[in-house]
């Protein structure tokens, strides 16, 4: 039998590095801007999902490049 996944399944793309780029909006770490932060907790999975999608494409689109750069 195969189980609906649940939005608490998947977890949260956070890495710990929590700083937004000024010039893109997006947070270093995780790749979210403000909104999809916040939004986070009141997504079911299908939001969840498509979201780790739209990190992906994003993360792809800038070369891959590490966003971390350095320390906190």
């Amino acid at each position: 039998m195969v189980r609906a996944m649940r939005a608490w399944d998947i977890p949260s793309p956070c890495v710990g590095i929590c700083r937004l780029d000024p010039d893109s909006g997006f947070c270093q770490g995780c790749w979210r801007t403000m909104a999809e932060i916040s939004g986070w907790p009141g997504m079911d999975a299908d939001g969840r999902l498509a979201l780790l999608d739209r990190l992906a494409r994003r993360q792809r689109a800038d070369g891959g490049r590490d966003p971390n750069p350095g320390p906190c």
